[in-house]
């Protein structure tokens, strides 16, 4: 018989499927600063258990049926009790739809919105899974000038501008206003007026991605940007990943009838995971604001070894956020240093961290920076770890 050889699907693929992309097992350091992982030692297993148990005991049958398409009802009606007592919000279980992290969410909004070449709007450095999804659809990225406290609203009006004057198409505006990733920065009351001010002006609307706001080191909050918008121009996006745990893969968005109808004929594979669902509704009935009180005085002892550590280690030779949230703090060298040239290199001595071009819509900006995530490793390994990222580049005559 003639040797065979695999068959090519080449010709095949659709014009918008990307290249392929290797995945071989990722690396993770001892120290890992590189991704936003939760403490271990904090996930509520004994109390996840008994809520699922619970909650198959009393309805385990409906298992064998598929799931509402929004997802599990009663997990809905909690949100919106969740989010009115949180962050202001007034919504009914009826516009709100679950699904697989805030990940399928994005997905789902860009593939509702964007054509090839339509414009978002971001912050000048933002979560890399959201520019991944908007890379996806083909999107024109402009990023937003940032100072302390988020993104700056007269820069945000003047992109959007030139953009309507070299006759090119807007169609959102991305923000994380409550802790951003990677910045940290929050945006207070009053730039959340003048953002939504400039969206129902220019007629954009705002995705507002809200995934650290419950991880609030203060003792004030300031109201999600949905809640100050009286006419439909914001979808709002949650999560439970970051406040119990990612392996959970569920999240949640918010949005007027007409929108939600829309991506409710997008979203593929019926309603989200029952399992999980059910074990989410008892354990956030019963724990979730006790736990989240929990992992926020675990959380800022680990932000403030990691801020102590900073300035053992790096002193004046550098610059770095102090969040009051979230799991992450931005460091900035100074302007001619490459830090992407260092990171394979930090990995394998056992430090993981993320450059900052990785959160720059043009992949360039931001190599002096990095993102240094504090959620995981022990205090006494975050300082460790920081004063052998300092070791390396001492070694490479970088700091």
């Amino acid at each position: 018989m003639p040797e065979s050889s695999n068959f090519s699907f080449e010709s095949l693929y659709s014009k918008s499927t990307p290249p392929g992309k290797l995945r071989p097992p990722a690396l993770r350091g001892k120290y890992d600063f590189a991704v936003a992982y939760p403490d271990p030692g904090s996930l509520p297993i004994k109390e996840l258990i008994e809520s699922l148990t619970l909650g198959l005991n009393a309805e385990g049958e409906s298992l064998a049926i598929y799931p509402h398409p929004q997802g599990y009802l009663p997990l809905r009606k909690f949100v919106a009790e969740k989010v009115l007592a949180d962050r202001q919000i007034e919504t009914d279980y009826e516009n709100i739809i679950l699904g697989n992290g805030s990940g399928e969410h994005l997905y789902m909004i860009a593939e509702a919105l964007l054509n090839p070449n339509d414009v978002v709007f971001t912050e000048e450095f933002v979560y890399s899974g959201t520019l991944s999804i908007l890379r996806r659809f083909q999107a024109k990225i402009i990023p937003v000038k940032c100072d302390h406290n988020g993104m700056i609203p007269e820069e945000l009006d003047k992109s959007i501008i030139k953009i309507k004057n070299d006759n090119k198409t807007p169609k959102f505006i991305y923000t994380i206003p409550t802790f951003q990733n990677p910045l940290g920065t929050i945006n207070p009351i009053n730039r959340r007026i003048k953002l939504l001010e400039i969206s129902k002006i220019h007629e954009i609307p705002i995705v507002e991605d809200d995934c650290y706001a419950d991880i609030n080191f203060t003792e004030t909050s300031v109201p999600a940007i949905y809640s100050l918008d009286k006419l439909g121009h914001v979808i709002y996006v949650g999560s439970f990943s970051k406040i119990i745990a990612p392996g959970l893969r569920l999240g949640y968005l918010i949005a007027q009838p007409e929108f939600l109808d829309r991506i409710n004929a997008i979203k593929s594979g019926g309603g989200v995971n029952q399992f999980a669902a059910i074990a989410i509704h008892r354990y956030g009935i019963n724990y979730l604001a006790k736990h989240i009180k929990l992992i926020n005085n675990i959380l800022i002892k680990k932000r403030d070894a990691m801020l102590a550590a900073l300035g053992e280690n790096f002193g004046s030779k550098a610059e770095w956020s102090n969040p009051d949230g979230g799991l992450y703090i931005w460091l900035k060298m100074p302007s001619n240093i490459d830090l992407s040239l260092v990171q394979e290199e930090s990995l394998k001595s056992g430090v993981g961290f993320q450059p900052g071009n990785l959160f720059a819509p043009d992949f360039k900006d931001g190599k002096n920076c990095a993102r240094l995530c504090f959620g995981y490793n022990s205090p006494k390994e975050i300082y460790e770890g920081i004063r052998k990222l300092a070791k390396i580049l001492e070694k490479k005559q970088i700091l």
